[in-house]
Formats: structure tokens, sequence, C-alpha cells
């Protein structure tokens, strides 16, 4: 064991009893589940079904998005098992609510305490655990492997600033990754990164975000609000938005008057202090979580709910997509409204995402923009989008999901099929 290991650990071990009183202060703050916490200390967990069990883990929405997805496609490679989800924010939990595949059920993410790790794989005893991007929860990964279960980590990315803070423990990350089964980058300068921390190869299938589907959307919402709030007006759609975003975008549209705009922020929690934004600006605006009917006369839409980001994208002429001119947050995903055929507009700060980025806009389906005027420029001119970009960009889409189901299937155990028939 690392010194670093060894302090962590210790850390952890003092710190638990203290735990409970930030997470009820969390939880007071609105930012934990209070019916939830629980699970975060790995107690009161629902049964374990018999047979071979996978663990998901994802940070948040991005992450959890991505797990579905291959949550879905290894229940339909291996029927029989069983997936548990783990995610640490309640967006994402709820997100999870919705969209859970079949023989699944979601936990929130259990504190990374030794104790608290040691009663979460000793409960589920995963096969398999599966770990998202950048997730690396020391606790957590050591019980995994003591009770024998293989490990992944999947879609991996790691900026330079992570990449030189890890160097600086470079033994402790070898002891923690070193001995994963699987390790899968996103992206070529991971892979690098990860190559240089660890002195081995590290394969490079993409991107898993690019295997994912448009968010589906509710026809009735579309046809309702196509009607009684776009109008036939223009729509700009400002997507997954942070502190400082939609100042920069209700800067933009000054210029337009005649339009309909569709605020959407990544954390829902947020639309308080965005409804205090509009009325400072005078804007006419409704409010998605609080019921109100839209009409032509509301300016805005102020899209503070979860799972409904296809309607507001099928409506959008133009997306604009937050993340890029938020500090420290580094870009979202934007293939889906690419796959939507919708002109992107972003900022320039997509670090999480900069080989997507740089392929997308050489293919022409998303435009970079500085500043509220760049915006400005680029909702009244959005790049034209090629039927013929986008479907090459689908024809290879796949092909991250394909090699990382390809490397974690071997892991798994195969289900006991019953052979006994109907009624014996």
């Amino acid at each position: 064991m690392t010194p670093a290991l060894f302090t962590y650990q210790l850390a952890t071990r003092l710190a638990a009893p203290l735990l409970g009183f930030a997470l009820n202060a969390r939880a007071n703050n609105g930012k934990e589940d209070i019916l939830r916490l629980n699970e975060r200390y790995a107690k009161r967990l629902p049964p374990r079904r018999p047979g071979p069990l996978v663990w998901l883990h994802g940070a948040s929405v991005g992450e959890s998005r991505v797990l579905l997805e291959l949550g879905r496609r290894l229940i339909a490679a291996r029927p029989g098992i069983m997936l548990v989800f783990t995610s640490q924010t309640q967006t994402s939990a709820r997100l999870m609510g919705k969209e859970l595949p079949e023989n699944a059920i979601h936990a929130m993410a259990p504190l990374d305490t030794p104790m608290a790790a040691r009663r979460f794989i000793q409960h589920w005893k995963p096969d398999l655990c599966v770990f998202a991007e950048g997730e690396i929860w020391p606790n957590l990964i050591l019980e995994a492997g003591k009770a024998g279960a293989r490990r992944a980590l999947v879609n991996a990315r790691m900026t330079d600033s992570s990449a030189d803070g890890w160097g600086r423990f470079t033994g402790l990350f070898r002891t923690l990754i070193g001995s994963f089964d699987v390790i899968l980058a996103a992206d070529p300068d991971t892979g690098a990164r990860l190559e240089r921390l660890l002195g081995r190869a590290v394969r490079v299938p993409g991107n898993l975000k690019s295997a994912q589907s448009p968010p589906e959307a509710n026809p009735a919402d579309l046809t309702r609000l196509s009607t009684t709030f776009v109008n036939g007006r223009r729509c700009f759609v400002a997507a997954s938005t942070h502190p400082g975003e939609e100042e920069l975008f209700l800067d933009a549209i000054e210029r337009f008057t005649d339009t309909a705009l569709i605020i959407v922020p990544r954390h829902p929690e947020r639309g308080d202090e965005i409804a205090d934004l509009l009325k400072s600006r005078r804007l006419p605006f409704a409010r998605r979580s609080k019921g109100d009917v839209p009409s032509p006369r509301d300016r805005v839409l102020l899209a503070d709910t979860m799972g409904e980001m296809g309607v507001w994208l099928r409506l959008a002429d133009v997306v604009y997509l937050g993340g890029g001119h938020a500090a420290d947050v580094g870009g979202h995903n934007p293939l889906e409204p690419v796959r939507l055929r919708k002109p992107v507009l972003t900022g320039p700060l997509v670090f999480n995402f900069a080989a997507m980025m740089a392929d997308l806009e050489a293919r022409g389906l998303v435009r970079t923009v500085n500043d509220s005027g760049d915006l400005a420029a680029g909702l009244a001119s959005p790049p034209p989008i090629s039927e013929a970009a986008v479907a090459a960009l689908e024809a290879d889409a796949d092909a991250p999901m394909i090699a990382t189901l390809d490397a974690l299937l071997p892991l798994i155990p195969k289900p006991l099929l019953d052979t006994a028939g109907p009624g014996r």
C-alpha cells in the first residue's frame, strides 16, 4: 500500500462519523434526497437477485446517459444479468428513474469510506464493476478487487490538469487503476495521458457518447408548444447552461425581436435564479416547473425540468450549447442536437470534448463562438447542416460502443439457463 493510499483510507475512516452531518446539511439545502440517505451509507439496499451482476457507476447526467445505453446493450447481449446503476446527483437519479432498462435498479452512490464501500460490495457481490469517465474512488475500487470482481474503466477522459495532479501520485494511480481488467479511453489525448501514468498501452475506441440516440419527445407536447408558444417564430434554444451563460445568451438575442427563446439550465434547481434574471430584463416568460402554459405573448420558456430535452431540441431552429463559456465545466456533448439536424453554437472552453468538437467543426456541424457578438452572428446566420456530413457521422457513431461491449462481455459470467422448460 502506498503512503498516499494509507493516508486516504485513514482520513476517510476518521471522517466517516462526521459525514452524516454533511449529508443532512446537503439534504436541507436540496442537494440530497433525504429519503435516500441510507443508500449513501450502503444500508437498507434492495435485495440482490441470483445470477451475474454488473455494477455501473457514473457521477452525473452525462455519464449516466452513457451507462444507460451501455447497460441496455449488455442486457441485449446477455439476457438474465442484473444491472445496478449508481450516481451521485439528484438530477441523474431522476433521469435513471425514468429510463432504467428491465432487470436494472438505481441506487445513490455510496460514500467512499472503508465501511460503506465494504457494505456495498458485500451486499451486491458484483461480477463486474464499470466506472465511467473519471470516477476513481479508492475504497470502492479496492473492496471490489478484494471481492474478486472484475473492474473496467470505460469512456475514460482525463484533462492535462488531472493528469498533472495524478502525476504526483503515480504509485497510487497504478495501484488503483493499473490492476483494472479493461481500460478504454474516449480520445487519443486521454489515452496518451493514461499511458504515461500507467506505464503501459491503453486502448482508445472513441467516445461512447457518439452512440447515444437523440432523446425522445412527447408528440403531444411538441404539437402543443409549437402552436401555443413558438407560433411560427424562429426558436432559439440555450441548452445545458451554467451561471453566466444565460446572460450571454440574452445579450446576444437583443437584436432579435420576433423570436421564441427556450432556456434549459443544466441544473434545474437554478430555476429561481434564472427567473430573477428574466424579471430583471423585463422579459415575459413561462416557467415549466411551475406548470405555466406558455403563449405567443411569452418571449421565454424557462425549461427548468428534467427529461424533456428531446422536446426543446426538436423545437429549435438553432441551439446554443452551454458549458463552453463556463470556467471549469469543459463543455457538453453536442451530438444530440447534431443528430437532430440542428445547427449548434458553443463556447471555446470545451476541453472535455476537444477531439469531438474539432471533428464536428471540421465537418461543419458545430461552430465556436467567443462572445455575445459572435453568438448573435451565429444565431442570425447559423452553420448550414449537411445531410451527408450527419450521415457520415452516424456511420462512425457505433464503433466505440461495439468495441467497449467486445471488451466487457468476456468479463461477465454467462447466466445459468433454465433448461427444465415451462411447468417443470
